[in-house]
């Protein structure tokens, strides 16, 4: 069963500055443990509770409180009666809409969280979406290192001992950026989408065997480091091996599954005298490449056949 995970409350109003009508506690003490939400419009017009999620966040735009001011007060009360009955997860009005004192005293009746924003209701949940997938997507921890390079999220994996850390600080001085070293925290943000970012105790931290832990940010400057980034790209990094067949071409695919998401992986043998750096770097801007709609190897292929066609004419 997969893990669920909350957020503080406290920490969405912050995040949104949004204005409190009601709390029935200290906000650090509610909690959100779901990234979807909800326009209750079908609820307070027809009643219809069926499937109904309580523990969404529901959003009451302009036109939800303009069906709210056709009706009678008696019917509007009953209506909203049934609606915070519902205890929902919390209740946040938008575009700065007035909250009658009436509407007040349903959510204080049954302890539901009353909240406002200035901001248009698409452009809110929009971004109250993106921000809950983030903070409540799943997660594991993996052994590696989450490195930028050409703007493509690439994780090393590999062995202890393999060179991961060395290869991502000779990455650093070339320019690019460290996102974290030997254990990197993935969140799936999106049915697409990965996102890694460093634990909080060892962020801008990197080990280096002979010399010890390091501060990335303070010897390189805070251009060298980047707190989350998109994983692009898996490079598992292996001890060379004499007799394995290793890609030539590049036509096979290899995916690793991570989260139910298949992140493209290839698999680089490591030995003295090759410039890991320098491979990364091309094996990052060809994966970028291939999502723009350009695979070498394909292209290759095509003429090497086309080649072999032409010459048996």
């Amino acid at each position: 069963m997969e893990e669920k995970y909350n957020i503080q409350l406290s920490k969405v109003i912050e995040k949104f500055n949004l204005e409190t009508l009601y709390l029935p506690n200290l906000p650090q003490n509610i909690f959100i443990d779901c990234s979807r939400v909800n326009r209750p419009g079908l609820q307070i017009s027809a009643g219809f509770f069926d499937y109904f999620e309580p523990e969404r966040i529901q959003i009451i735009g302009l036109m939800e409180n303009q069906y709210l001011t056709t009706l009678e007060a008696s019917e509007r009360s009953a209506r909203l009666d049934a609606f915070f009955a519902s205890k929902p997860a919390g209740v946040i009005f938008t575009s700065s809409l007035a909250v009658s004192d009436e509407l007040i005293e349903i959510a204080e009746k049954y302890g539901v969280p009353l909240l406002r924003t200035a901001e248009r209701t698409s452009e809110f949940m929009a971004a109250l979406i993106a921000y809950l997938n983030v903070e409540l997507g799943p997660r594991i921890t993996r052994h590696g290192v989450l490195v930028e390079v050409y703007g493509e999220g690439i994780l090393l994996l590999g062995d202890s001992g393999v060179g991961k850390s060395e290869t991502a600080i000779e990455l650093v001085k070339r320019g690019h950026r460290l996102i974290a070293d030997d254990a990197v925290e993935i969140k799936r943000v999106s049915a697409t989408t990965l996102v890694g970012r460093a634990p909080e105790i060892i962020r801008h931290y990197v080990e280096l065997r002979g010399i010890g832990i390091v501060d990335v940010r303070r010897l390189f400057g805070m251009g060298s480091v980047k707190v989350t980034e998109k994983i692009d790209l898996v490079i598992n990094l292996e001890n060379w091996q004499d007799g394995k067949m290793y890609d030539r071409l590049g036509l096979e695919e290899e995916y690793m599954d991570i989260l139910g998401i298949k992140v493209p992986m290839i698999v680089l043998p490591v030995c003295p005298g090759r410039n890991l750096s320098v491979v990364i770097e091309v094996a990052a801007m060809n994966n970028r490449q291939k999502r723009m709609g350009y695979n070498t190897a394909e292209e290759f292929n095509k003429r090497l056949m086309e080649s072999m066609g032409g010459g048996n004419d």
